[in-house]
């Protein structure tokens, strides 16, 4: 086998390819253009849609040449894969925004230098285009019935799928024949949800092209996808209490995002450091060998620094230290600032907790201190009626407030 799909198989980006041994043949015979798709229906990724993306980079540093591929043309419709309901619709304003916004967020990760990779975005297609013309010429290569099959269509048929949403097949098979043609893209990789929209766009180039036949191997197609990525609970990974784990720092700040890895399951740690670092395999099981909550804080440190980059994962582990374990940089700690006037009136503690938002309200509060989860600068503290004042302050003139075993805010008084 292909020693790009042999990595990849390795670190568990591989559940289903049209053809593997044609595949492999055809990468061993120099580099093969491939793409990965996203429709910006929000303004920033989260840390699930990056999977392929992860792939795209090992099949770059293995001499592939990869496409990411902006949906701004199909997210006007939205992707009915994996979903129980359609998606409200946006604007076109907001989701050329998004685009926008998920392009510099993917330069960044990638690095697109327009040769061994580089963007596209299928509104360039699809925003103008004669819906009479594509029903004739692509609609007519399409069978109801087939798409039918799909679990993606059988689960929503169960709940109502519209019309606009049963388009969706026809418009991302469109996307892979567009790219064949403008690009010589010859492999669409993503989740195994996608299974039969890459298919679709298999078979599409294969009527319209006549891939199949040795005298046009030039419009050969494939697809391979990956095992959809959850956690050892059954869970989605990448979600928690508050929502998706975003890499926009705004939506999900760096110190929440490095808590989130070093806050994974146990059985997750060694699979997580495979899809989601670039460490080689031997360090990462010698890593996952020695002491778990070490390897946690390697995880951790190491998707920080691929997302967030160096500068930023370096505060997010001195912050964890300072909560942890009292070793690091508690200015790396979330913060907030209240005035010493309110200091010296008193703060309610329930306030206090709802205030530095690790309680969602002062009920939660309440509940919290009463089952002993609450902490002020490491002293549990277990009257709801606590007022705090300027005597509960530390060393540095400052509060930190625990939530639990995990979360943590440092209060600064001005």
């Amino acid at each position: 086998m292909n020693k790009a799909l042999e990595t990849l198989k390795a670190r568990g980006f591989y559940a289903q390819c049209t053809d593997e041994k044609g595949l492999s043949d055809l990468m061993d015979k120099g580099p093969v253009t491939f793409y990965v798709g996203c429709d910006p229906t929000g303004p920033s990724l989260h840390i699930g849609h990056m999977v392929p993306f992860f792939a795209l980079k090992h099949l770059r540093q293995a001499g592939h040449i990869g496409i990411a591929l902006i949906g701004g043309g199909t997210a006007r419709i939205g992707d009915p894969s994996g979903k129980t309901e359609m998606r409200k619709m946006i604007s076109y304003e907001q989701i050329d925004q998004n685009a926008q916004n998920i392009k510099a967020q993917l330069d960044k990760f990638i690095g697109f230098d327009d040769k061994t990779a580089f963007s596209d975005n299928n509104k360039n297609w699809l925003a103008d285009m004669n819906y009479i013309d594509f029903l004739r010429d692509i609609g007519s290569c399409f069978s109801v019935n087939r798409m039918l099959t799909f679990e993606a269509y059988k689960q929503r048929l169960e709940r109502g799928l519209s019309f606009i949403e049963f388009n969706y097949q026809l418009l991302q098979a469109y996307d892979f024949y567009m790219l064949h043609q403008r690009h010589g893209c010859a492999l669409q990789i993503g989740g195994d949800d996608q299974w039969g929209n890459i298919t679709a766009g298999v078979d599409l180039i294969r009527r319209k092209l006549g891939g199949t036949t040795e005298l046009n191997a030039e419009h050969q197609a494939y697809g391979l996808t990956f095992p959809l990525i959850t956690r050892s609970d059954g869970k989605k990974m990448g979600k928690t209490e508050k929502g998706a784990v975003f890499l926009d720092p705004s939506l999900t700040p760096v110190y929440d995002f490095f808590q989130y890895w070093r806050n994974v399951a146990d059985p997750d740690v060694e699979k997580f450091f495979k899809l989601f670092t670039f460490l080689p395999l031997d360090e990462i099981s010698a890593i996952c060998a020695g002491n778990i909550n070490e390897a946690k804080e390697r995880l951790a440190y190491e998707v920080t620094l691929v997302i967030h980059g160096k500068e930023e994962a370096d505060k997010a582990l001195a912050g964890a230290k300072a909560a942890f374990s009292g070793e690091g940089d508690k200015t790396q700690m979330p913060s907030i600032e209240l005035s010493k006037a309110e200091l010296d009136a008193g703060i309610g503690l329930l306030n206090l907790y709802t205030t530095a938002k690790l309680t969602a309200s002062n009920g939660d509060a309440r509940r919290l201190v009463q089952q002993n989860g609450a902490a002020i600068n490491g002293n549990t503290v277990t009257d709801v009626k606590y007022t705090v004042t300027s005597k509960d302050l530390d060393s540095d003139g400052e509060i930190v407030l625990r939530a639990g075993k995990k979360k943590f805010c440092r209060v600064v008084f001005k």
